[in-house]
């Protein structure tokens, strides 16, 4: 079953003048183009966030750098904010 939510948004006046021209030149609702572009937007940042990787420095050869212990929150955020 296919549920809908009915919902309000206020756009500027220039903006949703040519949303509706646009959707009637292809021949769709307002809520359709609405709903394709939000889509559309949305895979397009899913898709950019899976690409992006992180580089997690370590001490070359993996494992724990010389020194930190792991164990001790205190020591480990003194590293990582360079007081030690």
């Amino acid at each position: 079953m296919l549920v809908c939510m009915r919902t309000t948004i206020q756009l500027n006046d220039e903006l949703l003048r040519r949303a509706k021209s646009w959707a009637v030149e292809q021949h769709c609702t307002f809520t359709a183009l609405v709903e394709n572009a939000l889509r559309a937007w949305l895979d397009s940042r899913a898709a950019n966030r899976e690409g992006r990787r992180v580089k997690i420095p370590t001490s070359g050869s993996g494992g724990v750098l010389a020194g930190v212990d792991l164990d001790c929150t205190a020591s480990l955020l003194e590293r990582m904010e360079g007081r030690s």
